[in-house]
């Protein structure tokens, strides 16, 4: 295994930690300091890669030289062509479920990874369905009070609690939770990374 590159999550999300331990990816995690801004004219899958890309060089940037890989990721839902990022309140993750609510939505990642050194990029992005049940406001009111929705895209995990509003999904389950693994896996190996 001595070809194997240290990697850096450079992300705090829990649920991209799990998806790497899982696939027994070894890792370090440095979290991006990068800014992002949803309000890009940019098309949703391009959006999501923009961002991720914007995340990984600001990491890399403190490693240059370094036979590293930066892998930045950043994750949103889109519901009737409107973008839909974390919520900053009760309130707004009650509206959110509550929009959701017997609908379909898309769940979009993007990642990125790039060599410290050589500065070799590559960038992709992935887009699953999730289609919620109709829920009652009861139902809404007490998830909302009982999980944590501030701290994901569209107020809620689909491997958690959330998995109780959702009747089914389509597409990759692991981009839905926040990293492709299979696209991920497929874009890691062209860096002569041995897993």
């Amino acid at each position: 295994m001595q070809d194997m590159k240290s990697i850096i999550l450079a992300s705090a999300s829990p649920r991209r930690k799990r998806l790497l331990e899982k696939a027994r990816i070894p890792f370090i995690i440095e979290v991006s300091s990068y800014e992002e801004d949803m309000t890009l004219k940019l098309r949703p899958l391009d959006l999501a890669k923009k961002l991720s890309e914007g995340k990984a060089k600001a990491v890399a940037k403190r490693h240059e030289g370094e036979d590293i890989l930066v892998v930045g990721a950043d994750t949103f839902i889109i519901f009737k062509n409107k973008l839909l990022g974390k919520p900053h309140t009760l309130k707004e993750a009650k509206k959110m479920i509550k929009k959701l609510s017997g609908n379909k939505h898309s769940v979009i990642t993007g990642f990125t990874i790039i060599n410290a050194k050589s500065g070799k990029k590559a960038s992709r992005a992935v887009k699953s369905s999730v289609y919620f049940r109709k829920l009652t406001n009861k139902e809404i009111e007490k998830y909302v009070n009982t999980e944590k929705p501030l701290d994901k895209a569209a107020a809620y995990a689909v491997q958690e609690a959330g998995s109780a509003l959702i009747e089914k999904t389509e597409g990759d389950y692991t981009n839905i939770v926040g990293l492709p693994l299979p696209a991920f896996i497929e874009e890691l190996k062209k860096f002569k990374t041995s897993l």
